[in-house]
C-alpha cells in the first residue's frame, strides 16, 4: 500500500531534478572557459599577472592564425611568426577591420596546439573574451602580449615542443544587433 503524498513527492524530485539539469546546462559553459583558463585544458592560454624571471635559452616559434565566423570583416596577425625565447615576453599585433556599412559587435576566442603547451603559453595583456564594436569602415588593432612558462622545457609531456600556434577566431556576439535595434528611436533607418 502505496503511502499519501509519495507521488507527490516523486513529482517534486522530478521536477527539482529537471530544474537542476537545466541550470547546469546553462552554467557548464562558462564553468569549462572558466576551467580550461584556470588550468590550461584543452589548449587553453592561461592569463598571468606578471611575466616570469628566468629566461631559458630554449627558443620556441609561435605561429599566429586568424579566423572569421559570419562576420563581414577581415581579420590578420601583422606577423605571421615570433621566436621568443622559452620565458621571454612577446608581443604581437592582429588587425581587424569591418568591411560592412553598420557596426559589429564580435568577441574573441583562443586556444593553442599542441594542447600540451596550453598551461605553459601564458597571457599577460589580450583582447579576448571581450566584446568589441568595430564601427564600419574602422580598422582596430589590438595587442597580445604573451609568454612561454619556463617549466615547459622541464614536463615530460611538453618538453621538445619547438612550435606552438595560437589561433583566434571571431564570432559575433550573440545579441547584441537585438539590443542596437531596441534602443533605436523609432523612425530611425537601419
Amino acid at each position: 500500500m502505496k503511502r499519501p503524498g509519495a507521488n507527490a513527492m516523486a513529482a517534486i524530485a522530478c521536477v527539482g531534478g529537471v530544474m537542476f539539469m537545466t541550470g547546469a546546462a546553462f552554467a557548464a559553459v562558462p564553468l569549462y572557459r572558466m576551467f580550461c583558463q584556470v588550468t590550461g585544458f584543452d589548449g587553453t592560454v592561461r592569463k598571468a599577472d606578471k611575466a616570469p624571471d628566468v629566461q631559458l635559452d630554449q627558443s620556441v616559434l609561435i605561429r599566429f592564425d586568424t579566423n572569421v565566423r559570419g562576420l563581414p570583416m577581415t581579420f590578420r596577425a601583422e606577423q605571421v611568426t615570433q621566436r621568443v625565447r622559452i620565458g621571454e615576453t612577446g608581443i604581437a599585433f592582429f588587425d581587424v577591420t569591418n568591411t560592412s556599412d553598420a557596426p559589429i559587435h564580435a568577441t574573441a576566442s583562443y586556444n593553442v596546439v599542441p594542447e600540451r603547451a596550453g598551461p605553459y603559453f601564458q597571457k599577460l595583456q589580450c583582447f579576448c573574451f571581450e566584446g568589441q564594436t568595430i564601427q564600419p569602415g574602422q580598422t582596430m588593432k589590438f595587442p597580445v602580449q604573451y609568454f612561454v612558462a619556463p617549466e615547459m622545457a622541464t614536463d615530460r609531456e611538453a618538453r621538445g615542443v619547438e612550435e606552438i600556434t595560437l589561433s583566434y577566431t571571431f564570432y559575433p556576439t550573440q545579441g547584441f544587433d537585438q539590443a542596437a535595434n531596441a534602443a533605436a528611436p523609432t523612425g530611425a533607418a537601419g
